[in-house]
């Protein structure tokens, strides 16, 4: 089980880094994505995630998605720990994954497969055959709420499995899943759907999270976990408190919102995170306000003159 160590290096904070398009042609301006990774390692996050979804992953080229994983290792620098997405047919995700490894990222994350017809058995041969192909540390990034745990009971011996990115809001099943299997197996089972879930996901096994608010706010994302860390529940939940209305805001529209609003929020700051791509638009003005009005709270925009 040589890989299986990573695992505890994993139960941290995953951030994932918005993709800046430029407004005049919708290319990369890698340049403002530098600043970002810049930004969000030097403010002590330890663990990277280039082409997730935040990061508008299934809007770029194949080319583009190698290219991001390549310059995220450059940029870190072994400042932090990269973990890739990769994706899309099972030959296309371990191309990906391939790449991504002689690139000298640290592991993999393994999108849900986006086929619209899929079974458990499907899945779970889907996940297999990548993660076996690539003999390299990955994590799967579980989401479909149709499909049983028992694909990640049934995934959780393989050697190179070190983590699970679980995002389907329902804690006693994922409590469930996290007992169905052996602390042997050393999973890393992170919480995949942010600050807003952290909590409640903590407590049920889940000991890192996922993050796009370290794109503009990394600091108050550390809050949250020393908090957890030091069971510390006053400051827990006054964090909680802070953040929620902002993941609301990404959270309307069935998740349309997801990433515009930390684009728009990033926009606001001067930090540079470009436009999105179809079929992600842009963000209403009812919307825009409401960004505003948050940035606002929490002190980081100047008042206006009259």
């Amino acid at each position: 089980m040589a890989n299986k160590p990573l695992a505890k290096a994993l139960q941290t904070i995953s951030g994932i880094p918005i993709t800046p398009f430029r407004k005049s042609d919708g290319s990369i301006d890698w340049n403002h994505y530098k600043e970002t990774v810049d930004r969000i390692v030097d403010n002590g996050i330890d663990v990277i995630v280039p082409c997730g979804n935040t990061s508008e992953f299934y809007a770029l080229s194949l080319e583009e998605a190698k290219e991001e994983v390549r310059r995220t290792v450059e940029y870190v620098h072994g400042r932090a720990l990269v973990v890739a997405g990769i994706g899309y047919a099972t030959s296309t995700a371990i191309e990906l994954g391939n790449d991504a490894k002689a690139a000298g990222a640290d592991a993999v994350m393994i999108h849900m497969p986006i086929h619209p017809y899929v079974t458990a058995g499907g899945v779970y041969a889907y996940f297999r055959e990548i993660i076996e192909a690539l003999d390299f540390p990955s994590l799967v990034y579980f989401k479909d709420p149709e499909i049983s745990d028992q694909v990640l009971v049934d995934l959780a011996p393989l050697e190179n499995l070190v983590g699970v990115k679980y995002a389907i809001n329902n804690l006693p099943r994922f409590a469930k899943v996290v007992r169905s299997v052996p602390e042997e197996h050393q999973i890393a089972w992170i919480c995949g759907t942010a600050e807003k879930w952290a909590p409640f996901f903590w407590h049920a096994g889940a000991k890192g999270f996922t993050s796009g608010l370290v794109n503009l706010l990394p600091e108050k994302a550390i809050e949250m976990l020393e908090a957890l860390r030091n069971n510390d529940n006053d400051a827990v939940w006054r964090i909680w408190e802070d953040i929620v209305p902002f993941e609301d805001l990404r959270a309307k529209y069935n998740q349309g919102n997801n990433v515009v609003v930390i684009k728009e929020a990033m926009e606001m700051l001067r930090q540079n995170a470009g436009v999105t791509r179809a079929p992600v638009n842009e963000l209403s003005n009812e919307d825009k306000q409401l960004v505003t009005e948050l940035l606002s709270s929490w002190k980081l925009l100047q008042p206006t003159k009259g």
